[in-house]
Parts: C-alpha cells; structure tokens; sequence
C-alpha cells in the first residue's frame, strides 16, 4: 500500500476517533485487528478482533466529555507499517479509580504504531 493511502487511513481513524464516531473507527480495521495500547512500558489493553475493539471504544466514549488526537508527524517504517507521533488532550467525563476527577485534563504525548494488510488497518500498537 503507498505512503499516502496508509496516511489517509490513519487520518480517517483518528478524525473518527476525535468525533466519537465508532463506525469511522472501525471502517477500514480488518475483522482481525489486533489492539495494544502500552503505556509505562506495560501493557495496559490488549484486544483480538474488530468487534472486541467496539465494545472497548463503546465504552471509552464515557470517559471523556472531549478528546483529541493531534498528528505530529508520520514515519513510514517499512511497506507496511507507518508509526505516527501523536499528542493527546482529553477532558475527562468522570470521577477515576486513579484518583482524577470528573473535568480533569489529561496532555500526553506518544506513538502509535500502525500495520496493513492489502487495503486495511490490521495492527495498531498505542505507546505512552
């Protein structure tokens, strides 16, 4: 797949990310996609399939009153992976365990490691 289709495919994913949009993220995910979100150096989410992804973005929808990923910029690592520096801001819809209050905002910068198959996300690896 070209550089530029990969990125408007991580674009279209994170614009649907940022706008709530469950069946934008999902659109271009393969059935089998395989999720990781890492974050300390540990491994905090792991989940196998695009339905599996849907409950877990179901319910992180009520997380946050606002949320929004900003590309800082895209590395294009080999034909089929591109990894994408990433800045975060979100504001949060409720009391958490870890002790952050409801309208809390969160900053965190990382990455996130996308792979493709043919014409879809198969892969994606979220590092904070």
């Amino acid at each position: 797949m070209e550089t530029t289709q990969r990125e408007w495919l991580i674009k279209e994913y994170i614009n649907a990310y940022n706008n709530f949009d469950i069946e934008g993220m999902l659109k271009h995910l393969d059935p089998d996609i395989q999720f990781e979100n890492i974050s300390n150096g540990q491994v905090s989410l792991s989940i196998n399939g695009r339905e599996e992804l849907r409950v877990q973005a179901e319910q992180a929808t009520t997380l946050f009153e606002s949320r929004e990923q900003v590309i800082k910029f895209f590395e294009h690592v080999d034909e089929d992976q591109t990894e994408v520096e990433i800045d975060f801001y979100g504001v949060l819809a409720a009391d958490m365990a870890n002790g952050l209050r409801k309208g809390s905002e969160l900053n965190v910068s990382g990455k996130s490691i996308f792979k493709f198959s043919e014409d879809s996300i198969v892969e994606i690896t979220d590092i904070s």
